[in-house]
């Protein structure tokens, strides 16, 4: 599951370079938007994968740990690997959540034109000074 994240990750950040706005791979400037999104998706399911995975394991040492029937050399404790894997965890979750939150069209550009109409009726004729 640990490499799934993994290449989850991986596949997330390079559609993030593909539709960042400082790149020029994709011309269409209304899919970039859609291209980061993609890409917070992919870190978000990539921390949620992560977390899981490290829970996972995180839960058999405690288990292991707790069980009265185990030998007491076989019995671990839980290390530095398995704080590093939730903190990395929470921060492509946060990643993939500022990604989901501003990657959004920009206004204009897939909603169509508008227009502004004057209305000469309500604007006088004359300047007066």
């Amino acid at each position: 599951m640990t490499i799934i994240c993994c290449m989850l990750t991986v596949i997330g950040l390079l559609a993030l370079f593909v539709g960042a706005d400082f790149t020029t791979c994709i011309e269409n400037e209304d899919i970039k938007p859609k291209v980061c999104l993609v890409a917070g998706v992919a870190l978000l399911l990539s921390g949620l994968l992560l977390i899981m995975s490290v829970s996972w394991s995180a839960n058999n040492t405690v288990s292991d740990f707790n069980n009265p029937l185990s030998a007491d050399y076989n019995r671990k404790e839980l290390g530095s690997c398995i704080f590093i894997g939730w903190a990395g965890g929470v921060l492509l979750l946060l990643a993939g959540g500022l990604l989901c939150c501003f990657s959004r069209p920009r206004s204009g550009s897939s909603g169509g034109t508008a227009k502004y109409y004057s209305n000469s009726a309500s604007a006088p004729s004359k300047n007066y000074v």
